[in-house]
C-alpha cells in the first residue's frame, strides 16, 4: 500500500511536469505581433524615402497593421524610421520602435553637412 502511494505521487509529478512542458512549448510556437517585423524588412534594401508607410500582416495576424515614419537626419546619412504597431480596436500601440539605418545614397555628406 505505502508502495502503491509512493508509485501514484511520483506518476502525478511527472504528468504535472508534462503539462507545464507541452503548455510552454504551445505558447513557444505562438510568436506575437511586434514592431521587429516590420524593421526586418526595412533592412533588405538601403533606399529609403522621406514619408509615411502603412500596411497590414496579411493572413497571419489580421487583426494587426502597422505604420512608420521616416526622416532623414542632418548627419552623416542617417534616417530615422519610428515604427508603430496597432490592433484593430484598441486604443493603444501593440509595440512602438524607433530605427536608424544609414543609406549610403543619402544627401548627406561625409562628415556631417549636405552635399552641394
Amino acid at each position: 500500500m505505502i508502495a502503491c502511494g509512493i508509485f501514484f505521487v511520483a506518476l502525478f509529478a511527472i504528468l504535472g511536469l508534462v503539462s507545464n512542458t507541452l503548455r510552454s512549448a504551445h505558447s513557444l510556437r505562438r510568436t506575437g505581433v511586434d514592431a521587429g517585423m516590420v524593421a526586418a524588412q526595412l533592412f533588405k534594401t538601403n533606399r529609403l524615402y522621406e514619408g509615411s508607410d502603412s500596411g497590414d500582416f496579411g493572413k497571419l495576424y489580421p487583426d494587426y497593421s502597422w505604420t512608420t515614419q521616416t526622416s532623414e537626419a542632418e548627419t552623416n546619412g542617417l534616417w530615422q524610421v519610428d515604427i508603430v504597431v496597432n490592433r484593430r480596436g484598441a486604443s493603444k500601440p501593440v509595440d512602438t520602435m524607433s530605427v536608424w539605418i544609414y543609406s549610403p545614397l543619402s544627401s548627406a555628406g561625409p562628415f556631417g553637412g549636405r552635399r552641394f
